[in-house]
């Protein structure tokens, strides 16, 4: 009897602006096969080179409002006058089929997922510290004075959440953060839940000498 294929685990990463959460994921992708990200969906205008269904599923006001009605998003919210959340039918379809799922999103979209999905894992990522955050942050160049303050204060209440994750990484050494996070998908297939269905077969062909393992 061949052993039963692992259900899918949900996987949610959160950190500040600035942290460098983007770049660990993109470089943790390509070596985990059966793993998928979750992209977006927003009402905010494509940037110049963002590539729709790639960097976000962007999505009139309309839409993202019918979206709402119909329990479409896992989470949602609203940011600067543009609307963001987590379609529910994509991550789903995957679980079922099997693979795991990464999300992308905030401290508020954490807590709202996890009503749905208590069993997913979370992982909050951390600078080595607020001085080379806002030294990170100085060195983008793309904000004002005023936005930096916003920043910072916003990534200051959102590290306060960080105690509650059951996983944190700290982006010290980039290399050292994408084998973190890497270790923690491969140990999470290995959970007893996650393995339940392999270790039922092998219960099963041992109390039932008909049952042979494959």
């Amino acid at each position: 009897m061949p052993h039963p294929e692992p259900a899918g685990q949900l996987f949610i990463v959160s950190a500040p602006s600035g942290v460098g959460k983007s770049t660990i994921i993109g470089k943790v992708m390509p070596s985990c096969p059966k793993l998928r990200f979750s992209v977006s969906s927003t009402t905010r205008p494509a940037r110049p080179g963002e590539i729709d269904g790639k960097d976000y599923h962007f999505l009139s006001g309309e839409e993202f409002l019918q979206g709402i009605s119909s329990g479409r998003f896992l989470e949602w919210a609203r940011v600067h006058s543009h609307f963001y959340g987590t379609d529910r039918r994509i991550v789903e379809k995957w679980l079922k089929a099997g693979y795991d799922v990464l999300l992308d999103i905030d401290v508020q979209g954490t807590r709202l997922v996890r009503c749905a999905h208590p069993e997913a894992k979370t992982i909050f990522v951390l600078p080595p510290s607020m001085d080379v955050l806002e030294e990170r942050l100085r060195g983008r160049a793309t904000e004002t004075e005023e936005q930096l303050a916003v920043r910072i204060a916003a990534a200051k209440r959102e590290i306060l959440e960080a105690s509650w994750y059951d996983y944190v990484i700290v982006n010290d050494d980039l290399q050292e953060a994408v084998e973190d996070l890497r270790a923690i998908v491969r140990a999470c297939r290995s959970g007893r839940a996650a393995r339940a269905p392999a270790v039922k077969t092998f219960v099963m062909s041992l109390i039932d000498p008909t049952l042979s393992l494959q």
